[in-house]
């Protein structure tokens, strides 16, 4: 390759034009270190989240518009803003979830459906949903199936919902036959009724035909709903809801861009691959760019810092893609989704032998890839294109791919495996042979031994036991090679040319060349998978009290959720003299601070302040229970990630570049990684054993009444909270720096208030909190929040200027903890029927480097955790069910269990290497804090002239519901409407809130198990301090309403006022009945309980531990629920969480276990390599029932508070993992 020098220079531009929402702006060179998320939120569209920065999540989904002019069409397609480079979307139209509507002008379809269907529930996910399913319908020129909106939404990220109402509420855009549902035409039934396509029955909105630019006729429920596709340019198709493709764009000649950003960052974008080359030759190290997803991270996460950026998607020389008669030619540039788009097409028109999946570059693919992140490409080379042949007859060629979640997941091992057969005699005999893994060694990994073994043997089981063997010879993985799991990787790569070799041997089934057939057992093996859409059924019976309570109302915000119009804290405009923190962390887990040198950071672009223990105003000692940590690390570090001090500058990114130039130096101290190094080390926090004690067990195990005795150990992986919102806080001065107030994401503002108060020296009464909405909490938010909005207000205080710490998703996971991991170590005694009758239980949590809340946390576990296991210990000792064991003890009927057991063993038997299984989990949670004082919760209403209602309590609504079903308390008190009553604000200056905690949803987790009950317990003390409040009021006005018939609500209001009757009440509410003595451990720690079940049945793969969850059904008792689908929601998005739990979520840090992670260091700190359920890991059939006719006469309305594929495929014991565990193998785990 060389630069063609002989052609005409094209124009040269720094003229950048971008259309958003059919706004136009003209961007200024200078912002190419921007992307396009950081520019829309700059100028206002802040319905764009920033979740995680690295593509992960699709918070920041947009959809993107350009026109194709060798097509002459416009093409849309959904992108992740966060990563996208602003200076990439020039002559393009970016749409953002403003720009299809909003609550003044009208919702779009879209938001409309998942706002109804319950759909949203914290709301910082919502708008990427949106946008994706948005971009779907504006690139289809039919209503997409089912499975393709499925497909659409596996890179958007939710913690709440558990998404079956998301699939729900998308459901109704898909192209769906109602013939099944109705037997009859799907245009019309007797009487002009229509039949909607989603339910297969009669409604209003009827069907109108359309015809499309094709010719097509096309039939859609009601044409708002239809995706339209056609007719972009003059928009005389569009309805008032879509914009049209610009104008000016269509016409507007593309030009090179030359453009820079900070730091001296080149950005260029060639038009002609000659002119790639001539860049490339002057800036050999630049980077080439197509959609940035590495690059990106490379540059926002790693902080690799690029000099030169060349963008080469309007090369046309690189986006080829050419259906030749001899394969098809990919040009290097070409997006992945519009190469899908030919395979699925060529498979349909290609002979089938030709179109197997298999990469051969025009350099050889062996010799191409030279070491990590190394290839054979000289610095002036780039790669041009991929070259696919079409294989030949008798010709196969599979790839594999094993990942901790399957969409959106890089590979943990994957492999793409060929043979060539030739006919000789009698056999099938190897002429040519490629066998390659990824995920093995720093580059993709050539068989070389393996495949020179296979070549000119017959294809037979000879030949595969073989290969097995000397395969082992070729992947060698040391025990400390990175990514740990080495024994599972080891295991895929064998398992993965055995599918291999049955799925041949079954494509030659017949052939006179296979001497032996594969039995029919193990073609389960090779089966094909196929996911079915999800379907979900939710049963509850609606039992109202007034006008509200008791109604599955939808979440009072979710509107605003839907349209992007809803705040969060970093949404808050920060006014012209702001200024953005970041914190300086130790990367040591224990050291002495030796000298810090903040010299580079002083010059750092930007740069506003540094601050550290020294500047802190007061206190420097901070903690929610007691004072044991330090706001900013002094003298000695005890984790990494601590915070040592807090650089502030005028834009985040500047904040973040400065606080890396600081420099510190450590003497490292000895650590303890691991709950067991703190065993042995005797390493406790002070005053922190709780004991329960009921009867003599040692007398019990000694007796000759239990007739076995076993004992074991558990180990409980730790999970991440994964709110999608990140910690952010904004904390301003007033009044001289005499007062301070926030805006913060937390779940405990009260909590902020003290903090702030404490380092700063200031009466709490100066010091407000005030907390609108979170994007998630699930405790992650109660007090790990609080020392970032202390941290936050040093600055803030000292400057006298407004100061906003917004984390970024990997600092956000890495310094703010986790939920904890434990160790059970067990004794239990019980008789040959499976009576238990001594249990003796040591429970220890991890609780970090400062105690927090991890003693409440190991008080609640004592009720809740671990039982399970020796359940299932005792039934295998005993060789029964755990369900039988249960019975005994429990006395669960679980005849439903019993008769899907006996189905899954007929598949078990006929299946050699799937296998099914069944379970059905009893719960009973606890309502009530084990801390007393926080058993307690307060309220302010206000009552109207108007006959409006303003409620302000201490809770804060984080998705759970709990603004809407106070306000329908209110509602249901007054008599009123719900749409009359307004949740303000969470904030200090109006109620002490000593308890804004979340549902219990998120404190338990078990396997095939939903974490617990909806309803949370702040519904409750909230709920019952606002009906307080109410009563107090409507006590007051009784006297007037008694003399008067008044035709409304207002009436009465205003009717009050006059007669100067106080229409403002505080309303207090403390749980009674608790009082438990961990002394003594007597009394009752809860209020009450509420009861559950949940049956489930899991399929998995024995060669590789992937698994789908085929059925989940759900029993809880919620009494009268005060709102039954946002507890439905509830119950779904636990469930969902506990399965991400148990299957796909693991913490990995440096500790003794995983060696080659850095020691102390979080390696998962982020969706890249930290894996959330998606939406393909909902199960199939997801069916939620609440039980029915059962008041809880104990609560607000009678309502109540509501394993790794690794761990899998290693517990599967064969002849393939036979070479590299034996059977009292355990995955490592850090605890």
């Amino acid at each position: 390759m060389g630069s063609l020098k002989d052609q005409e220079e094209l124009e040269e531009s720094n003229d950048a034009i971008l259309y958003v929402n059919g706004t136009r702006r003209v961007l200024p060179d200078g912002l190419a270190h921007l992307t396009l998320l950081e520019y829309l939120r700059d100028i206002g569209l802040t319905g764009t989240k920033l979740g995680c920065g690295e593509g992960g999540c699709g918070a920041c989904t947009v959809m993107v518009s350009h026109y194709d002019k060798q097509l002459k069409k416009c093409l849309h397609y959904a992108v992740n803003a966060c990563l996208a480079p602003l200076y990439s979307l020039e002559g393009m139209h970016v749409i953002t979830v403003e720009g299809l509507g909003n609550n003044k002008q009208g919702l779009h379809p879209i938001q409309e459906s998942l706002a109804q269907s319950h759909g949203s529930q914290c709301g910082f996910c919502t708008p990427g949903f949106i946008m994706s399913v948005y971009a779907l319908l504006r690139s289809s020129q039919m209503p997409p199936s089912e499975e393709q909106i499925e497909e659409c939404l596996a890179g958007n990220l939710c913690r709440c919902t558990g998404y079956r109402p998301i699939v729900d509420a998308f459901r109704v855009f898909a192209k769906t036959d109602d013939k099944p549902y109705t037997g009859i035409s799907s245009v019309s039934l007797e009487g002009g009724e229509f039949v909607c396509p989603s339910t297969g029955k009669p409604c209003s909105c009827g069907l109108k035909s359309e015809i499309s630019s094709n010719g097509h006729e096309r039939s859609t429920c009601e044409e708002r709903y239809a995706p339209v596709s056609y007719s972009e340019i003059d928009g005389s198709k569009y309805t008032d809801k879509e914009f049209i493709f610009p104008p000016e764009l269509v016409s507007r000649k593309s030009t090179c861009l030359n453009m820079n950003g900070f730091s001296g960052l080149k950005w260029f974008r060639p038009l002609r691959l000659e002119q790639v080359l001539d860049l490339k030759e002057k800036y050999p190290d630049a980077k080439l760019l197509v959609g940035n997803t590495e690059v990106g991270i490379e540059m926002r996460l790693k902080k690799i810092q690029y000099r030169v950026l060349i963008s080469v998607t309007h090369v046309p020389e690189l986006g080829i893609l050419n259906v030749k008669d001899d394969g098809l030619e990919i040009g290097s540039a070409v997006r992945l989704s519009e190469l899908l788009k030919v395979l699925r097409k060529v498979i349909t028109e290609r002979a089938a032998h030709e179109t197997s999946s298999w990469n051969i570059r025009t350099t050889a693919a062996e010799n191409f890839f030279l070491g990590y992140r190394k290839v054979d490409l000289g610095s002036g080379e780039i790669l041009l294109s991929v070259f696919l042949p079409w294989t030949r007859p008798f010709e196969y060629l599979r790839e594999f791919k094993q990942a901790h979640r399957r969409d959106d997941d890089i590979a943990i091992v994957n492999a793409g495996i060929r043979v060539h057969l030739e006919e000789r005699g009698k056999n099938r005999v190897v002429s040519d042979a490629s066998i390659v893994y990824g995920g093995v060694a720093p580059l993709s990994l050539s068989a070389t031994r393996t495949k020179g073994f296979l070549i000119g043997k017959s294809w037979n089981q000879e030949l595969l036991q073989g290969a097995l063997k000397i395969l082992q010879q070729d992947v060698l993985l040391s025990d400390s090679a990175p990514g740990g799991m080495v024994e599972f990787r080891k295991s895929l790569t064998v398992s993965f040319f055995f599918k291999f070799f049955l799925w041949v041997s079954h494509q030659l089934e017949g052939d006179k060349g296979l001497k032996e057939r594969i039995p029919l057992s193990h073609l389960s093996a090779i089966q094909p998978f196929h996911r079915p859409p999800v379907i979900g059924t939710q049963d509850y019976e609606i039992t109202k009290h007034g006008t509200a309570v008791g109604s599955p109302e939808v979440h009072l915000s979710a509107r605003l959720q839907v349209s992007g119009e809803a705040e969060y804290a970093d949404d808050t405009p920060l006014p012209h003299n702001g200024l953005h923190g970041a914190l300086i962390l130790s990367k040591k887990p224990h050291a002495r601070i030796l000298s810090v040198d903040d010299s580079g950071a002083k010059l750092s672009p930007g740069f506003a302040g540094i601050f550290f223990a020294k500047d802190v105003p007061a206190d420097n000692k901070i903690g929610p229970v007691v004072y044991d940590e330090e706001l900013f690390a002094s003298e000695f570090v005890t984790c990494v990630g601590q915070v040592l001090g807090v650089v502030v500058a005028d834009t985040h990114e500047k904040a973040k570049l400065a606080a890396a130039k600081v420099k510190v130096e450590y003497k490292d101290l000895p650590a303890i990684l691991s709950i067991q190094d703190a065993i042995n080390a005797n390493s406790f926090h002070p005053n922190t054993e709780r004991r329960f004690r009921k009867g003599d067990v040692d007398l019990c195990f000694q007796s000759c009444q239990c007739d076995k005795v076993i004992e074991g150990e558990v180990l409980v992986g730790g999970q991440e909270h994964f709110y999608l919102e990140p910690h952010s806080s904004v904390i301003w001065t007033m009044d001289g720096g005499n007062e301070v107030h926030m805006i913060s994401s937390t779940q405990a503002p009260q909590k902020h208030q003290k903090y702030v108060s404490h380092v700063l020296g200031l009466p709490m009464s100066k010091v407000v909190c005030k907390t609108k909405r979170i994007g998630g909490g699930f405790g992650g938010k109660e007090t790990r929040s609080a020392f970032i909005a202390a941290a936050a207000s040093v600055p803030s205080y000292l400057l006298n200027r407004p100061v906003k710490i917004t984390l970024d998703r990997d600092t956000d996971m890495m310094i703010t903890g986790q939920r904890h991991s434990f160790i059970g170590k067990y004794k239990v005694g019980f008789t040959n029927e499976g009576k238990v009758l001594a249990l003796d239980l040591h429970i220890y949590n991890n609780a970090g480097n400062s105690l927090d809340l991890s003693l409440p946390v190991l008080e609640r576990a004592m009720h809740d955790i671990i039982t399970e296991n020796w359940i299932q210990r005792i039934a295998v000792e005993l060789k029964k069910s755990p369900e039988e064991i249960r019975e005994i003890n429990f006395k669960v009927k679980d005849q439903y269990c019993i008769m899907a057991r006996n189905e899954v063993c007929q598949f078990n038997a006929h299946n050699r290497w799937r296998k099914r299984g069944v379970a059905m989990v009893p719960t009973k949670f606890g309502i009530s804090f084990t801390l007393k004082l926080m058993n307690q919760a307060g309220a302010l209403v206000h009552v109207y002239t108007d006959g409006t209602v303003l409620v302000t309590h201490g809770g804060v609504e984080m998705g759970q519901g709990l603004h809407t079903k106070v306000a329908q308390v209110a509602a249901s008190a007054f008599n009123i409407p719900l749409s009359s009553v307004f949740i303000s604000e969470t904030s200090t200056d109006k109620l002490i809130s000593l308890c804004n905690f979340l549902s219990p949803v998120c404190c338990q987790f078990r396997f095939l198990i939903l974490p617990q009950p909806a309803a949370s317990a702040s519904s409750d003390m909230y709920g019952a301090a606002v009906l307080d409040a109410c009563e107090q009021i409507k006590a007051r006005m009784e006297p007037i309403a008694s003399q008067h018939n008044f035709t409304s609500f207002a009436e009465l209001a205003n009717a009050c006022y006059v007669a100067r009757i106080d229409l403002s009440a505080h309303g207090f509410y403390i749980v009674p009945e608790i009082d438990f003595d961990w002394t003594t451990g007597k009394g009752n720690p809860f209020r009450y309980y509420t009861y559950g079940a949940a049956f489930a049945e899991v399929e998995i793969d024995t060669l590789t531990g992937d698994f789908h969850t085929r059925v989940a059904n759900i029993f809880l008792d919620l009494g009268y629920s005060l709102n039954p689908a946002i507890d439905v929601g509830q119950i779904e998005g636990a469930f969902i969480q506990g399965l991400g739990w148990v299957a796909l979520e693991e913490l990995k840090w440096g500790d003794p276990a995983h060696k080659w992670i850095s020691p102390g260091s979080l390696y998962t700190c982020g969706p890249g390599s930290y894996k959330i359920p998606s939406i393909n890991d909902v199960p199939f059939k997801f069916n939620v029932s609440l039980l029915k006719g059962h008041p809880n006469v104990k609560a607000i309305h009678s309502s109540k508070a509501v394993a790794t594929p690794e761990r899998i495929r290693m517990a599967c014991l064969d002849e393939f993992t036979a070479s590299f565990v034996s059977s009292g193998f355990r995955a490592k785990l850090s605890v």
